[in-house]
């Protein structure tokens, strides 16, 4: 599959950014930019199902990853620094299993490689419920929304999927799908095998995605692995702290 992308910079070591469920490559621009002007190529994916890129009926980590492999061979990226967060995170993981030697450096933003119980219900529920025919205004599908989710910050990154076309509001995003596949976005890693090369976990401290259990099976799997906790940041990192989130990345692939 060819996936929709967005490219900031024009030479240095190549960077490859994958977002989480329900999210974007718009997501990261702004972090994408200012990685960007350290040095780096950077590139950031919509996925499957996801922004602007086509939408499937298959949808699993290992077509995702799949789609990645494809993208970095149109691109000819070779041995490039791959960051993933939340769904995009199993994804470059996925990609590293089965890829073992196509890749530099592997930054995971707080996920684990194993099984998360379904917990986006309600967000899918008021997406699938929302009257998109008759909302006249962006201000409007918050407000329905707010019946669903009570967070801001997440009310304004799922309505980010709204797209204004002739006929009103449609969803930028294959909600069909996702709806039918959500369990599929918690699902476990397959072919798991011992990673050598070197890995960094990002987990917020306000985030309870990888817990001190998961660092033990982290340590098991990626052998030169670093484990950072990003202060006073929930499960978006990269949004809650980005200059946090760009400092140890930085140092990371500098390191």
């Amino acid at each position: 599959m060819k996936l929709f992308f967005r490219q900031a910079g024009d030479t240095g070591p190549a960077i490859v950014i994958l977002h989480g469920v329900f999210g974007s490559a718009d997501n990261w621009l702004t972090v994408g930019k200012q990685i960007a002007d350290l040095g780096f190529r950077v590139f950031m994916l919509d996925q499957r199902n996801h922004g602007r890129s086509p939408w499937s009926d298959e949808f699993g980590y290992t077509e995702m990853a799949e789609d990645l492999q494809e993208f970095l061979t149109d691109q000819q990226l070779t041995d490039p620094i791959l960051i993933g967060h939340s769904m995009g995170g199993k994804t470059v993981m996925q990609y590293v299993m089965n890829h073992p030697d196509s890749w530099q450096k592997l930054v995971v933003v707080d996920i684990a490689p194993r099984f998360y119980p379904v917990h986006h219900t309600s967000i899918l529920k008021g997406m699938n419920l929302m009257p998109l025919a008759a909302m006249k205004s962006r201000l409007e599908a918050e407000t329905f929304f707010t019946q669903y989710e009570d967070h801001p910050g997440t009310r304004n990154f799922i309505l980010k999927n709204l797209a204004r076309g002739d006929n009103g509001f449609t969803w930028r995003l294959n909600l069909p799908v996702l709806t039918r596949e959500i369990e599929t976005v918690g699902g476990e890693l397959s072919g798991i095998r011992t990673i050598t090369r070197p890995v960094l976990f990002l987990k917020g401290e306000l985030s309870s995605y990888i817990t001190d259990e998961d660092d033990k099976e982290i340590r098991r799997i990626f052998t030169d692995v670093r484990i950072e906790t990003i202060a006073e940041a929930g499960h978006w990192i990269q949004a809650e702290q980005p200059q946090a989130f760009i400092e140890a990345v930085m140092k990371f692939i500098r390191g």
